[in-house]
């Protein structure tokens, strides 16, 4: 089994894609394939102790889930099934999507709910990223003015999403004992 675990939730595809880009960089030994949160066990989830978990922003800021109209269950319906593991010890960092200028008052919020679900069971949360170089009004996702893990605009700023990812994979390098 790959050491690290890779999950998102989606609701266009986008979410996936850039789980894909993350897979890409490292052999099966390291990275698991990505798997949407719909598809897996709380077993499955569980069983590593590295996670990246990728999530878009919807709506008013939403996690993605059946109450934010996607097509099928996601975050919203999976975190229940997984409230009662204890993630001391296990080390996450997390991405997001969003559109900061349609949701400018909402940018990556979906991203604090991973945030402090898996901060209040335990999780050493890695990979805060900074605010610079975005035009939003506020999220919810920004704590010590940085965000709590990578975000992303595929909507407005697609051209630096490689530039970003790769800058945010050597910073999480050293809490996950990756090879970059």
């Amino acid at each position: 089994m790959a050491r690290i675990g890779l999950f998102f939730g989606t609701n266009t595809g986008n979410t996936r894609k850039i789980a894909k880009q993350i897979k890409k960089r490292f052999d099966d030994d390291t990275v698991a394939d990505p798997l949407n949160v719909n598809r897996v066990t709380a077993e499955d989830f569980a069983a590593y102790d590295y996670l990246i978990l990728g999530t878009p922003t919807l709506g008013e800021g939403q996690l993605p889930g059946l109450s934010s109209d996607t097509e099928a269950e996601s975050w919203e319906e999976f975190l229940p099934k997984i409230e009662d593991v204890d993630f001391s010890g296990k080390t996450i960092a997390l991405f997001g999507l969003g559109d900061q200028v349609s949701y400018a008052n909402e940018f990556v919020d979906a991203l604090i709910f991973l945030y402090d679900f898996f901060s209040d069971r335990g999780a050493n949360i890695v990979g805060a990223w900074p605010t610079d170089g975005y035009d939003f009004t506020t999220s919810q996702a920004v704590v010590d003015d940085k965000f709590v893990g990578l975000a992303l605009d595929l909507d407005n700023q697609a051209d630096q999403t490689e530039a970003r990812l790769n800058a945010w994979l050597k910073l999480i390098a050293p809490d996950f004992d990756l090879p970059l």
